[in-house]
């Protein structure tokens, strides 16, 4: 079938590498030593006393089909279970020594370098997903799946964004983390096709703040919506206020009255400045 299947040592076992050669599938993962029955390898011990990068390999046959089981000491041991990928041709690593203080290569078998380098997506998926999780406490179990289906999602597409953002050669500093794309995608969903935004919070919080002697300076209070909100041609209207505020669209100076009833920031509407307008296309 050409398919070949990476998968870390939770799932992995001698029984399931068989039925899935069985079907077509190759594959390999690290394994834990205990489901390798009847496979011994030298002492862990050993393998510290001769060093980073000693590697043992064993290959036996389970029901017609080559299993190759590996250990190779790095840090600390990996155990390894595949059914096309073996020990050798080993190749080498940079890794830091600490005694020596400086960057050493080490033997690295060919099954370790062709593991790391198709599991690497899995693990920065869960990774990037443990970041940001939706929590939600339910006793039903299919929440928790959907809830992480939509984590996946956003994950993903915000993956597909920074590569969008590398083809058009825009700069890292200025494309958005994940932590904002994820809010804005929730502020979007919120507010898409309201006429109006609501400030969330108690309204006597503001009234106390009002009352209050001693007034704070608020230096730039009133924030920006996201663009699809400014863009979505939804319950932008027009209104005077008593008060002036600075005009939001960029490079513009003025301080008019007018401001837009759903972004709630002030925008110049004049004979000769069309900001409300420049600002929501």
């Amino acid at each position: 079938m050409n398919h070949k299947v990476y998968y870390d040592n939770w799932f992995s076992s001698v029984n399931w590498l068989v039925e899935l050669e069985k079907m077509g599938i190759q594959s390999l993962g690290t394994v834990r030593p205990n489901r390798l029955p009847g496979c011994s390898f030298i002492s862990d011990k050993e393998m510290k006393r001769q060093g980073r990068g000693t590697v043992e390999e064993k290959v036996t046959s389970v029901e017609g089909v080559e299993i190759i089981a590996l250990k190779w000491y790095d840090n600390k041991p990996v155990h390894l279970v595949s059914s096309f990928a073996g020990a050798y041709p080993t190749s080498t690593v940079q890794r830091w020594d600490r005694k020596e203080k400086k960057s050493i290569q080490v033997q690295c078998p060919s099954a370790i370098m062709i593991y790391n380098k198709f599991m690497g997506g899995v693990d920065l998926m869960d990774s990037l997903i443990a970041l940001y999780r939706i929590n939600i406490r339910s006793k039903k179990w299919y929440h928790r799946i959907f809830f992480h289906f939509l984590d996946v999602a956003v994950v993903n597409s915000w993956l597909l964004y920074r590569k969008d953002c590398e083809l058009l050669k825009i700069r890292q500093k200025d494309q958005l983390s994940l932590l904002q794309f994820k809010a804005e995608i929730a502020a979007c969903l919120c507010h898409q096709g309201k006429t109006e935004i609501r400030k969330r919070g108690r309204p006597s919080l503001s009234q106390v703040q009002l009352n209050t002697e001693v007034k704070k300076k608020k230096p730039n209070a009133v924030a920006v919506p996201v663009q699809e909100i400014r863009r979505e041609e939804t319950g932008h209207w027009p209104t005077f206020t008593e008060k002036r505020g600075r005009c939001k669209k960029p490079n513009c100076i003025g301080v008019p009255k007018v401001m837009c009833t759903k972004c709630k920031v002030h925008l110049c509407f004049t004979p000769s400045s069309n900001c409300f307008m420049e600002f929501h296309k």
